[in-house]
């Protein structure tokens, strides 16, 4: 983006306005515009990632927020603060994000069946009419998947822990006798993500369940082959060392690299590989890097503190 320098100085500016409050709510209201944002635009969530650590390590060391403070009794300010804000506003999002998603889509699944009764969704001027609960259900689902990804490229600028990303596939990997296609594919969304940096050494074993229930919802008569298909690509992933198929032998990419090579999964064909093999731990060392905002913040994630971003 040609502007973000400019566009992002501007955004931290207006949430240093919290230099003069005790409750930090202008940085709060700012998180939730970048949240909603996106959560709508995936397609621009590194960027979005990039605003947020931007937002970390500019932000007023004096904005503030009385009501949060750390192990030692003192408020937590400035970055650490915006962390904290961060993280909470990822857990609240994320676990409302399910509630909201499963409404709507019990709503739309009603109102189609009203429509079928009545024949009333049939057309208006040739044109196929949808409920108001069709686009309801739609737009949870964009912000879902936006969502996880958005949460992919903050693991990814060392902004949340791997701890975090364990929890969010865990949900996600909750039901594998019937799982939904949302919660699907926003398993293969988040792995594609942040798998190369979640497949080390240290968390093989996890990675290795992970998979193998993967296999068992890949082979579920209770999914659809389009579900099948997109388990299996990236089960195939990990087993070729989340490498592209069509992708020439090459040293290990770097960290920054990996992000930008995962939009060109989708268009190599399934020819050649071999379906459901577990590869052993990864040569590669852990990657090793440190969370942002210090040890204290390190349990954000579970339990969630009680606060509010409005």
């Amino acid at each position: 983006m040609e502007k973000f320098d400019s566009i992002s100085d501007q955004i931290i500016e207006w949430a240093n306005k919290s230099e003069q409050e005790k409750d930090g709510s202008t940085l709060m209201q700012v998180i939730k515009l970048v949240f909603e944002k996106a959560k709508d635009e995936a397609a621009f969530s590194e960027m979005y990632a990039r605003l947020c650590r931007k937002m970390m390590e500019r932000v007023s060391p004096n904005v503030q927020d009385e009501t949060i403070r750390n192990s030692e009794g003192q408020p937590i300010t400035g970055g650490m603060l915006f962390r904290k804000y961060l993280l909470n506003r990822c857990q609240e999002d994320f676990e409302r994000g399910w509630n909201a998603k499963e409404a709507a889509l019990a709503a739309a699944a009603l109102k189609a069946g009203e429509d079928k009764v009545a024949e009333a969704a049939s057309t208006e001027n040739g044109e196929v009419v949808f409920s108001d609960e069709y686009y309801a259900a739609a737009k949870a689902k964009r912000q879902g998947l936006g969502l996880v990804r958005f949460i992919g490229e903050l693991f990814k600028l060392q902004m949340l822990t791997e701890r975090i990303m364990h929890e969010c596939i865990k949900k996600l990997l909750s039901n594998v006798v019937s799982p939904e296609e949302e919660e699907i594919e926003s398993l293969c969304k988040l792995l594609t993500t942040v798998g190369q940096s979640l497949d080390n050494p240290k968390a093989k074993n996890h990675m290795d369940i992970y998979f193998e229930r993967m296999q068992e919802m890949a082979k579920s008569s209770n999914i659809n082959s389009r579900m099948q298909f997109m388990l299996q690509d990236v089960i195939e992933l990990r087993s070729r060392h989340w490498q592209a198929r069509s992708a020439v032998p090459r040293p290990a990419p770097t960290h920054q690299d990996s992000s930008r090579d995962d939009s060109g999964r989708h268009g190599v064909s399934r020819g050649g590989s071999r379906r459901g093999e577990h590869r052993g731990a990864n040569a590669t060392e852990p990657d090793g890097w440190n969370v942002a905002g210090g040890a204290d913040l390190e349990a954000d994630w579970y339990p969630i503190r009680s606060v509010q971003c409005v």
